[in-house]
Parts: C-alpha cells; structure tokens; sequence
C-alpha cells in the first residue's frame, strides 16, 4: 500500500476555502479517482510546535491507495480537471509526496 499526501504549506495571508475544500473538491476527488482510492484524510493545520507558532501546514491530505501504478492511472486520467480546481480553494502551490506504507494501525 502506498500513501500519496498533500501537503499546502502555510504561508501567511495565503487563501485556503476549508468549506469549499471538504464539500467540493474532495468528493470531486473520490468521485474521479474512484476504487484506485482505499481510504482518505483530510487534516487542517491549528498550531505549530508551541501555542504560539503557526503550523507548518495549513492543510494535509492523504490518499491511501493499493499501488503508485493505480494511483498514477486513476490520477492522469483527471489532472487536468482536478488541477484547474486547485484556484477555487487556495492560492497555496501544494506539494506531493507518495509513500510506501509500513505501519498502518
């Protein structure tokens, strides 16, 4: 299994619509990528290391999927559409990173 996550590095004053995130743009997600997606989180940054720093990431997201191959096939058949959504939420350039998972509880 492998873990493809999301992540949209806080950057002070940048926009990131929660609301529309979570109603809109995962469910087009799930919808598009289909059974190559095992299961999802979404994880919205509250603090940093101390109450008074910012968190690191302003959101986090993480697709649990059987293979990078499926997540791949499942993936490019939809960037175009899934990428020109990325506007209608946030103005943050998001960064991926694929996992081999090794521990899942």
């Amino acid at each position: 299994m492998v873990k493809v996550t999301i992540f949209f590095p806080t950057q002070p004053g940048a926009r990131f619509d929660v609301d529309y995130y979570m109603t809109t743009h995962i469910p087009l997600v799930l919808g598009l990528l289909g059974s190559a997606v095992k299961a999802v989180s979404v994880e919205i940054g509250m603090l940093g290391g101390t109450p008074d720093q910012l968190p690191p990431f302003t959101a986090i997201c993480g697709f649990t999927c059987e293979s990078v191959q499926a997540f791949t096939d499942a993936f490019l058949l939809n960037a175009d559409i899934l990428q020109s959504d990325i506007p209608k939420y946030t103005d943050i350039s998001p960064v991926m990173q694929v996992s081999e998972i090794r521990l899942q509880q």
